[in-house]
C-alpha cells in the first residue's frame, strides 16, 4: 500500500521488473533457438545478437519478450523469403509450439505463449571494425536498415546523464507497462528511443510528472515517425499501419488525458483521485492506496 503518488510509482516500478527466474527461463531456451537455426540448409548464421526491452534493461514483468537478430551470410533474398526460411527452421525443432511471422519478426510462443521468442532476420551491411549496421525486415515490407549495438548505447547514455540517473530506463519500462496493460497497438522500440529522445533534455526525473509531460509530447506530435538519433539507420515508425496508429493515438489522448488529471489532482491535494486517475492510465494495475 501507498501513502503518496511517488511511494506508488515506486512500488510500480519493482512489480515491473523481470524476475530473475523469466532470465533464467529464456537463458534456457537461447540454445535450443540457435541450435534450430544454426541447422538450417537454407541459410548461413554469421553471429547472433540479443536486442530489445530484456537486454536494455526496460522490459516488463510478463511482457518481456526476448528478441534474437540472426546475422545471415550469403545472398540476400528479399525478406518475405528471410522471414520464412526462419519459420521453417524453427518449425523444424519445435513442432509443437506456436512458430509465425509477425513482422518483422518470427515469433515462437513457449509454454502456450508464457515466453515468447521473436527471432529477426538481417544481413550485416557494415563493414567490419565499423558499429554493426544491418538490414532487418521492414514493419510492413521490405527491408530497412538497423544498429541495434548503436541504440543501446544511445539510451544507456542518456540514462546515466547526471540528475536523471536510471530516469530514461524507468520512463521506458512505465510506457511500455501502459502500452501492454492497455493493448496499444504502438511499436515498445519506439517508445524507447522516444523516452530517450525526451529525457536527452531533461535536468531531473519524476516518474509522475514525467510521464505526463512525454504522453502529452507523444500526442502533440501525433507519433510522428522518428529519425535515428544516431544517425545510422533508417527513419522508423511509431505502428505497423494506418489503422493501427488511429487506435493508438485514441489510446494515448486518453492516457495523457488521465495523467495530467493525477498530476492536477496531486497538486492540489487530493491524492485518491491522484490514484484514481492513475490506475486508470495503467489498466487497473497501479498500486492501491
Amino acid at each position: 500500500m501507498a501513502l503518496t503518488v511517488s511511494q506508488g510509482f515506486d512500488i510500480l516500478l519493482e512489480r515491473l521488473t523481470p524476475l530473475q527466474s523469466e532470465r533464467d527461463a529464456k537463458a534456457r531456451h537461447r540454445l535450443r533457438v540457435e541450435a534450430s537455426l544454426k541447422a538450417s540448409t537454407r541459410f548461413g548464421v554469421q553471429r547472433f545478437r540479443e536486442t530489445g526491452s530484456f537486454t536494455h534493461g526496460t522490459g516488463v514483468r510478463n511482457h518481456c519478450d526476448v528478441d534474437l537478430l540472426v546475422s545471415m551470410s550469403g545472398n540476400q533474398p528479399t525478406s518475405d523469403t528471410a522471414l520464412n526460411w526462419v519459420k521453417e527452421a524453427l518449425k523444424v525443432s519445435f513442432s509443437a509450439t506456436t512458430v509465425e511471422i509477425r513482422r518483422p519478426t518470427v515469433v515462437v510462443r513457449f509454454a502456450g505463449g508464457a515466453e515468447q521468442w521473436e527471432i529477426l532476420p538481417g544481413f550485416r551491411t557494415s563493414l567490419q571494425g565499423e558499429t554493426p549496421i544491418y538490414d532487418i525486415p521492414g514493419p510492413a515490407s521490405g527491408w530497412m536498415s538497423s544498429a541495434p549495438t548503436a541504440h543501446l548505447d544511445y539510451v544507456n547514455r542518456v540514462n546515466q546523464q547526471a540528475g536523471i540517473l536510471g530516469g530514461t530506463k524507468k520512463l521506458a519500462r512505465l510506457a511500455k507497462a501502459w502500452k501492454y496493460h492497455n493493448r496499444v497497438p504502438v511499436s515498445s522500440f519506439y517508445l524507447e528511443m522516444r523516452a530517450a529522445q525526451y529525457m536527452s533534455v531533461q535536468t531531473y526525473f519524476s516518474p509522475a510528472l514525467d510521464l505526463c509531460r512525454y504522453l502529452e509530447w507523444l500526442d502533440e506530435i501525433e507519433l510522428a515517425g522518428m529519425n535515428d538519433p544516431m544517425g545510422k539507420a533508417s527513419r522508423f515508425s511509431a505502428c505497423s499501419s494506418p489503422a493501427t496508429r488511429t487506435t493508438a493515438l485514441s489510446n494515448l489522448r486518453t492516457a495523457a488525458t488521465r495523467a495530467r488529471k493525477a498530476i492536477t489532482a496531486e497538486q492540489s491535494g487530493n491524492t485518491q483521485l491522484a490514484f484514481d486517475f492513475l490506475d486508470l492510465l495503467f489498466g487497473y494495475q497501479f498500486p492501491k492506496r
